[in-house]
């Protein structure tokens, strides 16, 4: 293939996260070394790769690689990200395989915008592909529950008793703010058609969040709980900056014990399968140690040549 003699290539390999075999879970761009980019030329590569996330390791010196984790910066098509799951999990697995310092380390912490997010890597007790990492979120915030739930059921083009009145509507973040919606069953999470309409946004904006996540109980998959997650044009096969949240709420509303690994699953309704263990605890009443994990799967391998 031709290039401009004086292009610069970045190589780049493509990851599937919370996946069980390859071509499920969350697709994930991770440039290996994004430095000599500035943010516009990321967020351009990110809208290139029209992934969900595309992520961006920006090396550093080894004694502050060890200090202070891996520095890395995560993109969507739209803008930039402070903190998302599964770039967090995949970018740490891609390192897991790679990175001179830390290949085959049992925990590599990556330093995003957010701050600090350690990683845990499992030792393999199966053959089947990729890694299986955990990683430890920020305790927690929650807001103001929402218990009208006629009123956000009249503007999601829900039934008021599609709702699930147990459980309120709810902001909680542990470093990107989502409104949890809890649901009765399976069939009305995929009868979900986010309307984009201003209402919808005044009430993220007036709750703190910047997404919806709708929860409900699955049934009869192995799983525990199912999710969906619709933003800007399309679907998210695999959240996991809401999973955890999600899993908070839920220790903290007591549907989920203190402690007990938890599965979700996600991307059932687009055809990408997606499985994330989450656990939470909770502790004199307030709700810390939260984990999401899942297996990362690499799937290619490619280059960018930018002039």
């Amino acid at each position: 293939m031709a290039t401009s003699p004086d292009a610069r290539a970045y190589e780049y390999a493509q990851v599937d996260v919370f996946a069980e075999q390859p071509l499920e879970g969350n697709p994930l761009a991770v440039f290996a070394d994004g430095r000599g980019l500035s943010a516009q030329q990321m967020q351009a590569i990110a809208r290139e790769t029209n992934l969900s996330e595309t992520a961006f390791i920006l090396p550093r010196a080894p004694e502050v690689e060890r200090a202070s984790g891996v520095r890395v910066r995560i993109f969507t098509p739209q803008e930039e990200l402070p903190f998302a799951g599964h770039p967090t999990l995949g970018t740490a697995s891609w390192l897991y395989w790679n990175h001179p310092l830390f290949r085959g380390a049992d925990q590599i912490t990556l330093d995003l915008e957010v701050g600090p997010i350690p990683v845990r890597f499992s030792a393999q007790k199966d053959d089947r592909h990729g890694a299986f990492g955990v990683m430890r979120q920020r305790d927690p915030e929650f807001g103001e529950p929402d218990h009208d739930c006629a009123r956000l059921a009249s503007l999601l083009g829900f039934a008021a008793d599609d709702l699930d009145p147990s459980l309120p509507i709810q902001m909680v973040t542990t470093g990107n703010p989502f409104c949890m919606v809890p649901l009765r069953t399976a069939e009305a999470l995929g009868r979900l058609a986010l309307p984009r309409t201003g209402e919808l946004r005044s009430f993220l904006e007036r709750c703190g969040a910047k997404f919806f996540y709708f929860l409900t109980q699955a049934t009869n998959s192995g799983a525990d709980w199912r999710a969906r997650m619709q933003f800007y044009t399309g679907e998210d096969p695999a959240t996991g900056s809401a999973a955890g949240p999600a899993i908070a709420y839920l220790v903290h509303h007591g549907r989920v014990n203190s402690g007990q690994t938890t599965i979700f699953e996600q991307g059932i309704e687009i055809s990408r399968p997606s499985r994330l263990h989450v656990s939470a605890k909770s502790v004199a009443g307030k709700v810390t140690d939260v984990y999401v994990g899942g297996r990362t799967i690499p799937v290619a391998l490619g280059r960018f040549f930018l002039s």
